[in-house]
C-alpha cells in the first residue's frame, strides 16, 4: 500500500452515514471514508452475517467490538476478538467473514 497525497485529516466516524450491504445471510453496515486511493471503513456485522463471496481483496481488518470468524479458501478458520487484527495483501488468499450469535464491529483498511 502506498499513502501518498493525502493531507492531515481528522474523521468524525459518527458524522458519517453508514450504507447497508446485504450477506448471504445478515447485513453490513458501513462507514467509509476514500482518502486518495486507501479505503478505511468501520463496519458492523449483525449477529448470524455470512459474506456472499470470497474476496481476494487485500486488507487490514482490526476487532473492534464482539466476535468475527474469517474463513480462508483453503479451509482455515480463525476468530477475531477486540484487540485481534488480520492482514493480507491483494489476491494472496481468497477469504470471507462470518459471525454467528455475536455480531462484531471492525476498523478497515484496504
Amino acid at each position: 500500500m502506498q499513502i501518498a497525497d493525502i493531507p492531515f485529516v481528522t474523521t468524525d466516524w459518527s458524522k458519517i452515514e453508514p450504507t447497508e450491504h446485504k450477506g448471504e445471510r445478515g447485513t453490513s453496515h458501513w462507514r467509509t471514508g476514500q482518502f486518495g486511493s486507501i479505503r478505511v471503513r468501520i463496519v458492523e456485522y449483525s449477529a448470524d452475517f455470512l459474506m456472499d463471496h470470497w474476496c481476494s481483496k487485500g486488507h487490514v481488518f482490526y476487532c473492534l467490538d464482539g466476535e468475527f470468524h474469517v474463513e480462508l479458501d483453503d479451509g482455515r478458520k480463525f476468530t477475531l476478538t477486540p484487540g485481534v487484527s488480520y492482514q493480507v495483501a491483494d489476491n494472496a488468499e481468497a477469504h470471507r467473514h462470518h459471525t454467528t450469535t455475536v455480531g462484531a464491529k471492525v476498523f478497515v483498511v484496504d
